[in-house]
């Protein structure tokens, strides 16, 4: 009729198995949330070859500069004018956590966005 010997069937799709990577779909999202907490962890391990990684360990770096400028900068204050602008600390102390918790939601759901207001400067680093 159309080609086939009667006793041929048409061959079946092959299918391949769907690869099970972790919540969030990236196969190294969970070094990507570590990169938020320890951002050198990733980088002593083979994650540090994934581009995704790479993406929130960049922006993991970031927000832990923040947090030491932020350190050293009260460290470094009278204790008198520490306590006027006490709330401007504060305020900036809560804004790097934000950064962290966004960072670490986005690495979760697979999302490689950069974070508001620091996320550009991520890409001065080249490794």
């Amino acid at each position: 009729m159309d080609g086939q010997q009667p006793n041929q069937q048409p061959a079946a799709p092959q299918q391949t198995p769907a690869p099970s990577h972790p919540a969030g779909g990236q196969p190294n999202s969970g070094m990507a949330i570590v990169a938020y907490i320890l951002f050198f962890i990733p980088l002593l391990t083979d994650a540090k070859n994934d581009p995704f990684v790479k993406f929130h360990v960049k922006q993991g770096i970031i927000i832990f500069g923040l947090a030491v400028i932020l350190w050293i900068i009260r460290m470094m204050m009278p204790w008198y004018w520490l306590w006027n602008f006490y709330w401007i600390f504060n305020l900036v102390g809560l804004a790097i956590l934000v950064f962290a918790i966004l960072g670490i939601v986005n690495a979760a759901n697979g999302k490689q966005e950069k974070l508001p207001l620091i996320g550009k400067l991520g890409d001065m680093f080249k490794f």
